[in-house]
């Protein structure tokens, strides 16, 4: 095991600069090229790598600092020494006695081509040295056909893993072709756009002529080394981002505060995440330095803005699913949903997208009540009604709602309030030809259980045949969805907000339970619990099935 300092390698001739992330903790295992922290200058955003894998065991700096090349950052702790100072100094000589031979055998090509006619001449720009032989991503387009452009103004914004970078107009001109689009990847030296210039200004580089300086070059990224760790030949060194700074024009890389004239600043990490997310940076408050959008701001703005639902998550886009042509691998039909399978569906989406889900599980020894439930079998057929499992499921529901009152409430307020609701309405999933609906039954604690087995009948059939009323679907504090007469073991509903909790009921069967001597065999009903996490934790949805399994194991306690 050995130490190895971190650092601050050529920060492209900055005096110092900020410190405006920290990406890592003490702890941390970290990989060769992971970054440690951002910098930022007045011109440059820029993340400094570690130059070894292994393990961070001391930060020696903080948000706000200020550094200069060689300041120290970090120390991580390595498997294996590094390469001593001197051979890395021997490797960064090879590498340039081979570029250098390199260069001899086959000259640089030319920066761009231009054809001059009739007193202009067309200058075709290409994608410039971008510190890596792989393909980028071109994350926006900054001109459009016939767009006048000066010198030094941004024709495209590339993005790597690592570093976004402008690549500037070489000349002012005219933009006559566009060979590239948003989204796609590019290479050094891929066509970007073709340029209408003056001949008067153009300046020819034939094929064989010696490669212009660096500071010549429509470039935006300089390489940094490390006078211990890093050799400024290596083609895997950081890049420093140069971006333009507020005022000075179009800058799609630092998005600007919604409404209060301030400027946003992201680095490529928080771009990337924020087009993943689908997240205009413009719309999000940045709590970094000189108002820098950092990743936990980012998650705020997401959670934010599922808590309030869609109507305040215009920028969180989900990605489309593609529609498949079916009929290409066979017959098919093609049917019309129904406006309350696609209002069902709608509310379904919003609930799962909004409300964090949480499902807990138990098993109610319905085998006293079962006896019950079929000796009054006479009594139900004398008062024309049938008593199935789910009044008295209802009724015990009502008696552990009162008692448990957090899961009878609803968020208000925008989430700084609870609404306890003082009555006990229930509603229950109804499965129609016409698709899912749930009528309500209202003051279920205050009626027999008789009464609420009529009321289900009644409200069941109305459902069937599309004949209930509005407000007979309405005013529900919790919900109710049984597919025992259906089938299947348990399944994990969704919450019907603005409700906080939803009881699935799957089918009974015997089970085998320990009565502290044997296993007997009772018939057990299992249940599901899913429940808004923001308003019921694991306490509150434990002690209200705990009350509701032991109600439907002794429906006497109802009438306690």
């Amino acid at each position: 095991m050995s130490k190895h300092t971190i650092t601050v390698p050529d920060i492209g001739g900055s005096d110092a600069a900020e410190v405006v992330e920290v990406l890592v903790a003490v702890g941390d295992q970290v990989d060769e090229e992971q970054g440690l922290v951002v910098l930022e200058s007045d011109k440059a955003s820029m993340e400094i790598p570690s130059d070894v894998s292994g393990t961070v065991v001391e930060l020696l700096v903080a948000e706000g600092d200020a550094l200069a090349e060689g300041a120290t950052l970090a120390v991580v702790e390595t498997t294996s020494d590094p390469l001593p100072e001197h051979h890395l100094e021997t490797a960064s000589s090879t590498v340039d006695a081979e570029a250098t031979t390199q260069e001899e055998q086959h000259p640089p090509e030319a920066a761009s081509t231009e054809t001059v006619t009739s007193g202009n001449a067309e200058l075709v720009v290409p994608v410039p040295d971008i510190g890596t032989d792989e393909a980028v991503d071109l994350i926006e387009l900054e001109i459009e056909l016939g767009q006048t452009v000066t010198e030094g103004d941004t024709l495209v914004v590339l993005e790597s893993d690592k570093a976004s970078m402008d690549v500037p107009a070489p000349q002012a001109g005219v933009i006559r072709e566009i060979f590239v689009s948003a989204g796609q990847q590019v290479k050094e030296g891929d066509n970007l756009v073709r340029l209408e210039v003056s001949a008067s200004t153009v300046s020819k580089v034939p094929a064989d002529a010696e490669p212009a300086p660096e500071s010549t070059l429509p470039r935006a990224t300089a390489d940094q080394s490390s006078s211990t760790t890093r050799s400024s030949s290596d083609p895997s060194a950081e890049t420093i981002v140069q971006r333009k700074q507020p005022g000075a024009g179009a800058d799609s890389g630092a998005a600007s505060n919604a409404g209060d004239g301030s400027d946003n600043y992201a680095g490529p990490a928080v771009r990337k995440l924020a087009r993943e997310f689908g997240v205009p940076l413009a719309a999000v408050r940045g709590t970094g330095p000189r108002n820098r959008v950092l990743k936990e701001d980012l998650h705020r703005y997401v959670q934010e803005a599922l808590e309030s639902g869609p109507s305040r998550s215009p920028g969180v886009a989900l990605a489309d699913i593609p529609d498949v042509d079916f009929a290409q691998f066979g017959p098919v039909d093609i049917v019309d949903r129904s406006r309350l399978d696609k209002l069902t569906a709608t509310n379904m989406q919003r609930s799962w997208l909004s409300v964090p889900h949480v499902t807990q599980f138990d098993d109610a020894d319905i085998s006293d009540l079962e006896d019950f439930r079929k000796s009054l079998k006479d009594e139900a057929d004398r008062r024309g009604t049938k008593l199935t499992p789910l009044p008295f499921l209802l009724k015990a529901a009502a008696v552990a709602l009162k008692t448990n009152p957090k899961i009878n409430s609803s968020l208000s307020d925008g989430g700084e309030t609870l609404t306890f609701k003082n009555y006990v309405h229930i509603g229950m999933a109804v499965d129609t030809p016409a698709g899912l609906v749930v009528p309500v039954l209202r003051d279920v604690d205050q009626k027999s259980v008789w009464e609420i087995a009529k009321e289900v009948f009644e409200l069941a059939e109305k459902a069937r045949e599309r004949k209930l009323k509005p407000a007979e679907m309405q005013g529900a504090g919790f919900t109710i969805s049984s597919l025992g007469a259906i089938g299947g073991r348990g399944f994990t509903p969704i919450v019907n907000t603005p409700e906080v909790a939803i009881l699935g009921v799957g089918r009974a069967a015997i089970g085998p339970v320990w009565n502290g001597t044997a296993f007997a065999p009772r018939k057990l009903l299992p249940l599901a619990l899913s429940y808004d996490h923001r308003v019921v934790n694991g306490g509150d949805a434990g002690r209200f099935l705990t009350e509701l399994c032991g109600i439907l194991k002794d429906m006497r306690r109802a009438i306690l």
